[in-house]
């Protein structure tokens, strides 16, 4: 036969936003982190496609938009002391790019370095049967274990 045994993560990154899927993501993975004894990187990603050209070059409104994100994660952080994690384990990781998944895989994970990546299944609107696609090219190119979660909850008008 073949013996079972639990595997445990060293460097867990999870990437949030404010959909369902990546709130359910990060609850799964700051619960791991505790269990393991896991250091912690939360990253979200500011979406420069999102913005036009006037408002990026406007340095009042690019800079007030990253720091709303800023503030967002570190209400994520607070949430995973909250709930048990070691405050020394936890990165706040607040990057910028017009595709998200592409900055995760090739910019952020090269720099934390995990040794799994847990996202949500659905980022935005989109299908409840299918992985989305910014999850699909992580889990092909992240380089690591990948976790996709998905829950049942729908994206709010």
């Amino acid at each position: 036969m073949f013996e079972i045994k639990a595997k445990k993560f060293k460097r867990i990154l999870v990437g949030v936003d404010d959909a369902p899927d990546a709130r359910a993501a990060f609850s799964y993975a700051v619960d791991k982190a505790k269990r393991d004894g896991s250091e912690l990187g939360i990253v979200s990603i500011f979406e420069t496609d999102e913005v036009n050209v006037y408002q990026y070059l406007d340095k009042d409104f690019t800079h007030s938009s990253q720091e709303e994100l800023e503030k967002r994660i570190d209400q994520y952080v607070k949430a995973a002391i909250d709930y048990g994690v070691d405050a020394k384990k936890i990165t706040a990781i607040v990057d910028q790019g017009d595709r998200p998944a592409e900055r995760i895989c090739n910019h952020v994970i090269p720099q934390f370095q995990p040794d799994l990546l847990i996202v949500g299944s659905i980022g935005k609107w989109g299908s409840r049967k299918t992985v989305g696609s910014q999850a699909a090219y992580m889990t092909k190119h992240a380089g690591t274990s990948v976790f996709v979660i998905r829950t049942n909850e729908e994206q709010p008008d």
